[in-house]
């Protein structure tokens, strides 16, 4: 029998409907497919309305590049501006969890909140980020896909009612479909969702990851055809020598990266010591956008057609070097300022501006090596990704897919590795993982821990409990103590509120000498502990060990919102959960596989 909050008689919420291991796992992969068809519609949704924006607000152009440059002085310095306001406005009243790259709120969600993503947010982060992007913000469109893409992974498996459990694999898997249908490149999908987004994951369920995947590339490909994302060229490699010259450009990459997450972290602070509301914060932001614009357009947008021009090897030392200041500049105004965008397509233009540059500094130093600009600017494009998302297997995965040449691995890996370990040796966090901890969340991955987050209190706390009230008499007490298999009693006031804890050992010296209380009201009041430690009910599994170890307590009380108690939580029943649903996990990930 469930009761009137949901719970069982034993004070357990009942197992989902679907609770036997192949089927969750059979059922799981059908849900797969859902969310990856779910997510490149999302996808498809979202790039359409930044296209509608861009065409409405700017001249006409054969590119972004083109329509702003075409465009009045005016436009450019006001339109930033102006998006800014309105999506600050948004931002700030309905949807805060849409500000930022949106990759770092969805590795929060998987890691806090067990992958539990609010619904309005797939439809708020869509409006605002393509609304920024279109007016000309300097921000990426991949880190908001993600975003989208998870947020319907959340919402579609609660929508079905699936375990708990099943959850942050859901969300991983609509923000891989997300990735995947941008750059009609599932690997990459795939990766970024394992090496950036779950802190753990069984190896049984990387298949579902990759399902969602691929089906969001097919998708892709039935809406924009088998499109290329950028013009890559054909990659050749037979000196190895020039590893060293990889080398190098990992190590430059590194220090882009560092550089690029320094300046976003600074800019947020100036922006947070600016004394004006928050909703207005963005559109300063687009302001002073707007000013930089005026001088440098390529600037503006996500910055597709500056990677384009690194590509075809026409992009000069002298631009190469400003764009890769300027855009560095810019992003971090914008995301500084509260605006909603990623940082994964500037990572890209950081890259092969910075690709292009060394290549084209060392012919001038070294004519005779005739070093191809193009190639520079893929490699680096990676290497940069890298360093930011200290992800350098997705980095890698992310320029193969783009050229399909398996002579480009060598070089990347190379480039990629140097960059990830300076980055880590001289800062040691990613950019997301730098924000998150900005917000005060440390993210440590690691499979008990993630079973210790996605555990609630509700599920493992008793309702078949012993209470006392704090006016009633010593000898109830005792006569309830030696009847009681419990050996502690929350105690309540008139209000059924709270107010203290009586223990056995707190009637300790009653039993020894009845008499002893003279002096004082023989009553529970008299004797309890006042100093209480309880555990709140939306708490998780994790909070609830973390009191038991910090303050030695072998029960804990669980409370409502009125502060009354509705459950109890014994450390020794705790951890005996806590083992169980981590061999649970095993064995399930172990008979899907069979």
């Amino acid at each position: 029998m469930v009761s009137r909050d949901g719970l069982g008689n034993n004070g357990k919420r009942p197992e989902s409907r679907f609770n036997s291991p192949r089927t969750q796992y059979l059922l799981l992969m059908t849900f797969s497919v859902v969310i990856g068809l779910a997510a490149a519609m999302g996808a498809f949704f979202f790039r359409w309305l930044i296209e509608l924006f861009q065409s409405t607000f700017w001249n006409k152009g054969h590119n972004f590049l083109e329509s702003v440059t075409n465009s009045p002085w005016w436009l450019i310095m006001l339109l930033p501006c102006a998006g800014g306001l309105i999506a600050g406005v948004i931002i700030t009243r309905w949807a805060p969890e849409a500000r930022g790259p949106g990759v770092p709120e969805v590795i929060k969600a998987i890691a806090v909140r067990g992958g539990v993503i609010r619904h309005r947010i797939t439809f708020l982060k869509a409006i605002v980020t393509s609304l920024l992007i279109g007016c000309g913000a300097s921000v990426g469109r991949e880190g908001p896909i993600v975003q989208i893409g998870a947020s319907l992974g959340s919402s579609v498996s609660r929508l079905f009612k699936l375990d708990k459990s099943m959850l942050p694999v859901c969300v991983a898997a609509g923000a891989a479909a997300g990735i995947s249908a941008t750059f009609n490149a599932p690997l990459t999908g795939t990766l970024f969702a394992i090496e950036i987004l779950l802190l753990d994951t069984e190896i049984s369920y990387i298949s579902h990851i990759i399902v969602a995947s691929v089906t969001a590339s097919a998708l892709s490909k039935f809406f924009w055809g088998d499109f290329p994302t950028f013009d890559a060229p054909h990659f050749t490699f037979n000196n190895f020598e020039e590893l060293i010259i990889f080398f190098i450009l990992g190590i430059l990459a590194g220090f882009v990266s560092l550089t690029f997450v320094a300046m976003i972290r600074t800019s947020e602070n100036i922006f947070d010591k600016i004394p004006i509301k928050n909703w207005m914060k963005p559109g300063l932001g687009g302001l002073i956008l707007g000013l930089i614009a005026l001088k440098i357009p390529g600037v503006m947008g996500v910055g597709y057609e500056t990677i384009n021009l690194g590509l075809t090897g026409i992009l000069p030392l002298d631009l190469a070097l400003l764009l890769l200041v300027a855009k560095m500049v810019a992003t971090s105004l914008c995301l500084g300022s509260g605006m909603s965008g990623g940082i994964f397509a500037p990572s890209l233009v950081l890259g092969a501006t910075l690709g292009v540059s060394v290549s084209t500094g060392i012919n001038m130093l070294l004519p005779d090596l005739a070093l191809t600009h193009s190639q520079y600017a893929l490699v680096g494009m990676g290497t940069v990704v890298a360093g930011t998302t200290l992800a350098p297997i997705t980095a890698v995965l992310t320029v193969f897919e783009l050229t399909y040449s398996y002579k480009i691995i060598l070089p990347m890996m190379v480039g990629c590795i140097t960059s990830t370990l300076v980055v880590r040796l001289l800062n040691g966090y990613s950019i997301y993982e730098s924000k998150l901890l900005r917000q005060g969340v440390n993210i440590i991955r690691g499979h008990d821990e993630s079973v210790l987050v996605n555990v609630a209190v509700a599920e493992v706390m008793e309702t078949d409990f012993d209470t006392l009230n704090s006016s009633d008499s010593l000898h109830k007490a005792m006569e309830m103590v030696l009847s009681s298999p419990f050996p502690h009693f929350p105690v309540i006031n008139k209000e059924e509120t709270l107010e203290g804890i009586l223990t056995l050992r707190d009637m300790r010296a009653y039993f020894k000498d009845p008499d002893y209380l003279k002096e004082l009201p023989a009553i529970v009041d008299s004797l309890m502990n006042r100093t209480i430690v309880s555990v709140p009910l939306d708490s998780n599994l994790k909070e609830a060990l973390m009191l038991f170890e910090r303050t030695g307590v072998s029960f804990l009380p669980v409370t409502d919102s009125q502060n009354k108690v509705i459950g109890i939580i014994k450390s020794i029943e705790a951890f005996k959960i806590f083992r169980e649903r981590r061999q649970r996990n095993r064995i399930l990930s172990l008979s899907a596989r069979d």
